[in-house]
């Protein structure tokens, strides 16, 4: 029989009419080929991440528009892995040629050449298309999104609101995005799969000042697969939450630093775990040996009343997928049951490198950024106690009703500010506070989560880490932590 297959001196005459407007069929048989010579060229595994973004921002101050950003991108990546190795690099050169230079550049950094010119290029049988975006219908997304002039006259309203309900008013801010992105994803182990994803993020922001006083809230919205989310958003509802917030706290006596247990509110009171334990629970802080988790599946690493997930098949929630970077559908997966450590969270690489199963987490900012062990809805079960329940159970403490910011240290040590919080006595809310910051490590704080109320809340959010920022969803229902030190004045 004659061979059907290519060899590596037909490559440079090879020409492929892919599809430039929008990923399908036509990328099949170049990317089986480009597939198919960094195997012949020795490596274990290769991977392409190819990506079209439509990207939005605008932004609105005190009355008029002050900015709106469009950007437009293509690119690609290209991963590679020799035995527990790996490299990555990218372009915005898509074409078969662009594509293939950029592959030998990353077969060349794990010393590896392309085959002699006699050399049968192997075939990649590559799965039929796992077309997510045609199945769900999200090719018409984009186009039923608010237009430039929708967007607009929205946020102008929505902050002319704000000014209505607040007083002492020194600047206020409405923001949005719209984040459109279709990938195509291609392995050497088959995979075969395209998706369209819409992200979308809206929120006012309000600085109030008299004389001395100051105070600053603000709340932010999101949304996933919606293409009608910015018409349908509830901003006068939103400017009198926030409006309210910010009266309160302007002139919010300063809280006594000290020991005290507090009450979290659900919703995005949920960044503390997401960023004091769910980054430990990567298979990227495994890899770098710099979690104190790492050993420590299957034994108890929180209170009994602590059950965790990090998830993305949450209707509409930020940080939800279909399939990860990797091409690999999303799931539930659970982290910690009863205060028992069950599962990490585990891309490709993390899973090579330590044994522990993928779980749908390989994610990444963009084509320029490898992927990695990333979270996605990541939040605290519910648990049995009522709101009431909690409160009842604390003498003096303190009710953390919004977070502000944060950060955490590499040995898991974090502060985080309180931008709302309440004087708890005798199981009452009495005054506001201000000016408070929660500090701890995740070892200690996970211990001290005794009681769980029923009300689970979830609230958007953006996680920076090796692989870039990414739309995430943190959450948990208000909880009591038996004692945290709480820094103010």
């Amino acid at each position: 029989m004659t061979p059907t297959l290519l060899t590596s001196k037909e490559l440079p005459d090879l020409t492929y009419h892919s599809s430039s407007d929008h990923f399908d069929q036509s990328w099949q048989d170049p990317l089986s080929t480009l597939l198919g010579l960094g195997r012949a060229a020795g490596a274990d595994f290769v991977e392409f991440f190819l990506e079209r973004v439509n990207y939005i921002s605008c932004l609105a101050e005190q009355d008029i528009i002050t900015s709106l950003s469009p950007r437009l991108s293509t690119g690609a990546g290209i991963r590679v892995f020799r035995g527990k190795k790996d490299c990555y690099v990218s372009t915005n050169d898509t074409s078969f040629t662009g594509l293939k230079v950029t592959l030998e550049k990353a077969l060349s950094i794990l010393e590896l050449t392309c085959p002699s010119p006699n050399a049968y290029i192997p075939e990649i049988n590559l799965e039929m298309m796992r077309d997510y975006a045609k199945v769900k219908d999200k090719e018409l997304w984009l186009g039923n999104c608010s237009s430039i002039a929708e967007m607009g006259d929205i946020l102008v309203s929505a902050n002319a609101k704000l000014g209505q309900k607040a007083s002492h008013v020194q600047s206020r801010r409405v923001m949005y995005f719209r984040d459109w992105q279709e990938i195509l994803i291609a392995t050497s182990d088959g995979v075969f799969a395209r998706d369209i994803r819409l992200t979308q993020s809206v929120g006012h922001s309000l600085l109030c000042s008299d004389g001395e006083h100051r105070a600053s809230i603000g709340k932010r919205f999101g949304n996933t697969s919606d293409p009608g989310f910015l018409r349908e958003w509830d901003y006068e509802t939103a400017a009198e939450e926030v409006a309210e917030s910010a009266g309160k706290m302007l002139y919010a006596d300063y809280v006594e630093s000290g020991s005290y247990p507090i009450i979290m509110a659900n919703q995005f009171g949920g960044v503390i775990f997401h960023e004091a334990c769910g980054h430990l629970l990567e298979t990227t802080q495994i890899e770098h040996k710099t979690t104190p988790f790492m050993e420590k599946k299957g034994e108890k690493i929180a209170h009994e009343s602590l059950t965790a997930w990090d998830e993305g098949l949450s209707n509409q929630e930020f940080g939800t997928l279909d399939i990860d970077d990797e091409g690999m559908p999303t799931q539930r997966t659970l982290l910690i049951e009863n205060g028992i450590l069950k599962n990490f969270i585990a891309d490709r690489a993390g899973s090579v490198r330590t044994g522990h199963p993928r779980t749908g987490s390989g994610r990444r900012q963009n084509h320029t950024y490898a992927a990695a062990s990333r979270m996605r809805n990541t939040y605290i079960a519910p648990g049995d106690y009522s709101i009431d329940n909690l409160f009842a159970s604390v003498d003096k403490g303190i009710y953390c009703k919004q977070m502000g910011g944060g950060s955490v240290g590499p040995t898991s040590e974090f502060n985080f500010s309180v931008s709302e919080a309440y004087l708890i006595e005798k199981g009452k809310v009495t005054k506001p506070l201000k000016g408070a910051t929660l500090i701890g490590s995740a070892k200690d704080i996970m211990t001290e989560i005794s009681m769980c109320s029923q009300d689970l809340g979830l609230a958007p959010g953006f996680c920076g880490s090796v692989s870039g920022s990414i739309y995430v969803t943190v959450g948990q229902p208000h909880l009591k932590v038996d004692k945290i030190t709480v820094g103010g004045r």
